[in-house]
């Protein structure tokens, strides 16, 4: 089980930095001309070419479970639906954003596993086992500051395995944990977020109930006052800067 969680994670690790590397020094061909006796010219991709197309499979899921990706976008969308806004960012832009806060928290992580891992491997310098075990440590690290450890002991003991320390655990039992951490603090975030609006939408439908106009929707009337506050007090300045916080910057 082992050797296959760092089989997976080489080629994850080959998607996210070598691809860009081959490409300029020329070490992946893309396609191998063959030619027969006869003359005639016969094309085929490389196996390590068809590897890399294969493995772009998995950086949608690298991308969502492994990063800062699944906190964000969760929190972008309860903030969505605090303000009363249905469509508006629309799920691009929701999408959008949260990828380049991703990149922009992930930054210094990505760094350490190409100077410690993929530099060395593509320099001949280390080997392609000792390559992987450089680069999960970059990655586990962050995993681990962020995962509890009631979620971490959870699925240790699902997984029924035997850890005497957060750093042996192995990297296929870290990913559920980690997510699962993660959905919880982005809940937590959510609600601090979801209270000022709410407030604001109970004292509307308040009003509008004494005034005698209850055919009103109060979320109509509500959404200019939420949209005022949310400007006032710099929302999205709030919210960006206090989600980045959250993960130690």
């Amino acid at each position: 089980m082992k050797k296959t969680n760092n089989w997976i994670f080489a080629w994850l690790l080959m998607m996210l930095f070598a691809h860009p590397v081959a490409a300029q020094t020329g070490a992946l061909p893309a396609i191998t001309v063959t030619t027969g006796p006869d003359g005639a010219q016969e094309y085929s991709l490389t196996l390590q070419v068809l590897g890399l197309m294969t493995a772009l499979s998995f950086l949608p899921a690298m991308v969502i479970m492994m990063t800062s990706f699944t906190r964000i976008v969760v929190v972008m969308s309860i903030l969505r639906q605090a303000l009363g806004l249905q469509q508006t960012p629309s799920n691009q832009v929701i999408i959008g954003i949260t990828l380049f806060m991703t990149f922009f928290i992930m930054a210094p992580v990505f760094e350490r596993v190409n100077d410690q891992a993929l530099q060395p491997y593509l320099a001949e310098q280390i080997s392609i086992t000792e390559a992987i075990d450089r680069g999960q440590g970059p990655l586990k690290d962050f995993m681990l500051a962020q995962t509890r450890v009631t979620d971490l002991q959870t699925f240790v003991e699902m997984a029924d395995i035997q850890v005497s320390s957060p750093e042996e655990v192995p990297i296929h039992v870290l990913i559920p944990a980690f997510v699962t951490s993660e959905l919880k603090t982005a809940f937590q975030i959510g609600f601090m977020i979801f209270i000022p609006f709410l407030i604001i939408d109970l004292v509307v439908a308040s009003i509008l109930m004494a005034m005698g106009m209850m055919m009103l929707s109060p979320m109509i009337v509500s959404l200019p006052f939420k949209l005022m506050l949310f400007v006032l007090v710099d929302g999205w300045n709030l919210i960006i800067g206090s989600l980045a916080a959250s993960f130690g910057l």
